[in-house]
């Protein structure tokens, strides 16, 4: 959105398919961007956005991202967040966090009918100065 980054690529990333190849990127960097995309509650637009990410890298690649922590003011206010993400919503990106939940009948809600990928916690660092930083590897 700021023509002074100079952007290889200019993408709306609200808007999936992304214009990158399956398997193609052994890691994607999204430092303070997953808050601005969609909005809280709308879970088919936060499975399409890491659906896509997950798309796009290659087996064993990583995302690397970082947004704000809970205890951060920024998280609500910045009138351009949208989204909290916070380490427990990773949970819901594992497949194999989901499967043993479901099988254990936690009362986790079951999203694997619009999400496919799996993503895995590799770290996260819950609140590094108002900061929630977080890896995440790609299983395929």
């Amino acid at each position: 959105m700021n023509a002074d980054h100079a952007p290889d690529v200019v993408h709306n990333l609200e808007h999936v398919p992304y214009p990158w190849p399956s398997d193609h990127f052994d890691e994607v960097h999204a430092y303070e961007v997953m808050e601005h995309l969609g909005s809280q509650g709308d879970f088919r637009s936060f499975f399409a956005q890491f659906q896509e990410i997950w798309r796009i890298l290659k087996p064993g690649g990583y995302l690397v991202g970082t947004s704000p922590s809970a205890n951060s003011p920024w998280l609500w206010g910045d009138p351009g967040h949208t989204r909290a993400i916070q380490p427990e919503s990773f949970a819901f990106l594992d497949q194999e966090v989901c499967r043993k939940n479901r099988a254990d009948g936690t009362a986790m809600t079951d999203y694997r009918f619009c999400y496919s990928g799996d993503l895995r916690r590799v770290l996260w660092v819950p609140d590094a100065d108002g900061t929630f930083f977080y890896v995440l590897k790609a299983v395929k």
